[in-house]
């Protein structure tokens, strides 16, 4: 048994514990926005917080994250009210949305960190999260956006 809190809620689960931890939210949680993508931890599709910090799903054992905390795209907000996710709606940044939830917890974690990020924050940051369809730019100015919701000012 291995327990973990998962969007808020405690969970003991029977599962080996070398499963990745991407497999436990979609096949054991239904948690399916976090996305399956290369499974080698280099696209960022499957990004997930634990503790706030990024983490790769895809290659994560479940048994790392005992006691830890995990937040999924579904744990962030259940009405799309978090700051990032409205800025990610007002800029218009999906397209296909394949990448949305890694790009979101992504900049999730960048903004806990850093407040005000300048555009060479938030491109480091959100480097790690790859688009096919190219929207960068956009989530650029989300993140921008996100920032200045957060510190009160309008964008």
């Amino acid at each position: 048994m291995i327990a973990l809190t998962v969007n808020g809620d405690e969970r003991e689960l029977d599962v080996d514990p070398s499963t990745p931890l991407l497999w436990v939210l979609r096949d054991r949680l239904a948690l399916t926005g976090t996305k399956f993508g290369c499974g080698i931890a280099v696209c960022g599709a499957c990004t997930v917080l634990v503790d706030g910090d990024p983490v790769r799903a895809c290659v994560t054992p479940v048994s790392a994250l005992r006691g830890k905390h995990v937040t999924t795209i579904e744990g962030l907000s259940a009405d799309r009210g978090h700051v990032v996710q409205k800025a990610w709606i007002r800029e218009d940044v999906p397209q296909c949305g394949f990448c949305q939830s890694g790009q979101i917890l992504s900049a999730v974690a960048l903004l806990r960190k850093t407040p005000s990020p300048t555009d060479a924050d938030i491109d480091a940051a959100m480097s790690t999260v790859l688009c096919r369809c190219g929207t960068y730019r956009r989530v650029r100015r989300a993140v921008q956006t996100a920032a200045a919701m957060r510190r009160g000012g309008a964008r």
